[in-house]
């Protein structure tokens, strides 16, 4: 136990360091995501609670479905834990660089295993456990249980993470044991974009909108038979939404809650000692195994060739080769291009959204529904686009990774550099950001003002999201990430989520007030007065000073914080 607790003390002095940086100073960073988080927690309970309490008001199948509910949401906390597990675990036991360290200390490898195990199972679990106790918490608001649901909540959880850890390693140590760490990576990725994609197509395509169709209103008993959770005795989350049920609803068997609650705990504590036992076995050969070179797939090499020549030709020698190496990064790093299926996946499901819509069942005039959606389709493009902007755009500059230096050595001026890094971004942004909007427009048979009113915003819009992307990534960069897609989740990432929906918000809410004026003014027939049309121009007028302090205004701050990040060095 005493190695145990050596082998953990790292982590916990280096989370206390980062808490204390600068004399008390990082604390301001640590205390805003803490407020952030409690907020989002806060949003989240009032919406369970009112789903709830709806709920509650539907005669005959209202626990019903607020026992499906409860059902889905264990259900989908638990399979995001497994795939959260398999990804932490193979980081934390095979690819992290302290490894080799670790392995060459005079401990027993089953103490190390569970050393490393046991920091996979923090690392991975502990935000979507917080996140689950708001819709939890609803329950227990609305249902006024006893003290016993909350005991049960929260040993329940624990138990539940427990078993989505021990899932998730003893796969991991599986498929490293019958592949090299660094294939297995790319394996495990690849499927769980894929089944992402799968369960977000399959959910897109079951049709929800239906819920508005009157038509299938006599069909309430086959659309809450539909809907029902998939569900199965053998599921640890059908065991610990029998035990909550029983404290939720009064008067409720309780006989088999002892049985479950046995179950859970017993499954929990054997997935740990069958995981060290297994670990005994075949952790050292698949550690060795990671230790060799990932080998290349070669095929696609002119094509990688033109994609270059294609991409880096308006540039300058020196701002070409960055690009080159950027692209060639890109494309070798199967957690990059990968992505992209996900992004495809997003695009595909985001327009046949609006493909589906039931415009012609609506009581509001049709012409006012279709333009009026275009115009909000105008922000949620805009926020898709920020989306893909934090993942892709924002960690530009961190992607140089440890051999920044060399840019700072090089006589390349920094401020090229990041304008360079800005226009290799905007054409698919931009490109990404025309198809969103006329595609949708087209599917809303929007007027044809609408659309070009709502394709030159997207095309201005899209200048500011890219502009706040590059440079709040280089205010907050990150060189000594082990994953590039750690640099999205930092405070940085945050703050330009943020201010980029700032921005998408202020530029609908500037037209808001003209697009109201020309569509009343169409359906009433009557002729917009010079007050009105001085309105009109002041407001379109702000969105475009809005746009270029969005553009000028990071790419500023960016430049001073990476000249003064140079002069330190």
């Amino acid at each position: 136990m005493g190695q145990l607790v050596v082998l953990l003390r790292p982590g916990l002095l280096g989370f206390r360091n980062r808490l204390s940086l600068n004399h008390g100073a990082g604390f301001k960073k640590p205390l805003f995501m803490a407020g952030l988080g409690v907020f989002f927690c806060v949003i989240l309970f009032v919406l369970s609670a009112r789903v709830l309490v709806y709920f509650q008001s539907v005669e005959m199948i209202g626990d019903l479905l607020a026992k499906e509910l409860l059902s889905m949401v264990f259900l989908t906390f638990f399979s995001v834990l497994i795939f959260s597990n398999i990804i932490a675990a193979l980081s934390t036991l095979y690819l992290s660089k302290d490894l080799e360290f670790c392995h060459s200390a005079p401990v027993p490898l089953e103490t190390l295993f569970t050393a490393r195990a046991f920091s996979s199972f923090l690392n991975s679990s502990w935000m979507a456990l917080i996140f689950a106790i708001p819709i939890l918490g609803a329950y227990g608001y609305v249902y006024a249980p006893g003290v016993g649901f909350y005991v049960s909540l929260i040993h329940l959880i624990l138990a539940m993470g427990l078993i989505a850890s021990g899932l998730g390693i003893l796969l991991t140590m599986t498929l490293v044991h019958v592949f090299p760490a660094q294939r297995t990576r790319d394996i495990i990725l690849l499927l769980s974009i894929l089944m992402v994609v799968g369960l977000y197509l399959l959910f897109r395509f079951l049709k929800p909108e239906r819920l508005v169709d009157p038509e299938m209103a006599l069909s309430v008993m086959q659309y809450v038979s539909a809907l029902k959770a998939p569900d199965s005795p053998y599921l640890p989350t059908h065991w610990i939404t029998e035990i909550l049920w029983a404290h939720l609803i009064a008067g409720s068997e309780m006989g088999s809650e002892v049985f479950y609650l046995l179950l859970t705990w017993s499954t929990a504590l054997t997935l740990v000692f069958v995981n060290i036992w297994t670990a005994s076995f075949i952790y050292q050969d698949g550690f060795s195994k990671a230790q060799e070179a990932k080998k290349r797939l070669m095929g696609g090499k002119r094509i990688l060739d033109l994609l270059i020549c294609l991409a880096t030709k308006p540039f300058k020698p020196d701002l070409a080769v960055v690009m080159a190496k950027d692209i060639r990064v890109f494309f070798r790093d199967n957690t990059q291009w990968s992505q992209l299926l996900l992004l495809f996946a997003l695009v595909v499901v985001y327009v046949y959204n609006f493909k589906v819509l039931p415009l012609e069942k609506s009581p509001l005039p049709l012409d006012f529904l279709q333009n009026g959606l275009a115009f909000l389709n105008m922000g949620l493009a805009g926020f898709v686009l920020a989306a893909v902007g934090v993942r892709f755009v924002f960690t530009a500059v961190s992607a140089e990774g440890t051999a920044f230096w060399i840019l700072r050595s090089s006589p390349m001026q920094l401020g090229r550099y990041l304008w360079g890094k800005y226009f290799f971004f905007l054409v698919p942004m931009l490109f990404l950001g025309m198809i969103l909007i006329v595609v949708t427009n087209n599917f809303l048979q929007v007027s044809r003002f609408m659309m070009l009113l709502s394709s030159a915003t997207m095309f201005f819009m899209v200048f500011g999201i890219v502009s706040l992307g590059i440079g709040f990534g280089a205010m907050y960069p990150r060189f000594d990430h082990e994953n590039i897609g750690q640099v999205a989740t930092g405070f940085g990432g945050l703050l330009y989520m943020m201010v980029s929906a700032l921005f998408i918000g202020a530029v609908v809410v500037l037209e808001a007030g003209p697009v109201y004026l020309l569509f009343m003014s169409e359906m009433k027939g009557r002729s917009i007065s010079s007050l009105e049309h001085g309105y009109m121009v002041v407001s379109f007028a702000g969105v475009l000073v809005l746009t270029a302090t969005a553009v000028w205004k990071p790419m500023g701050l960016g430049l001073k914080a990476l000249t003064a990040s140079k002069k330190r060095k």
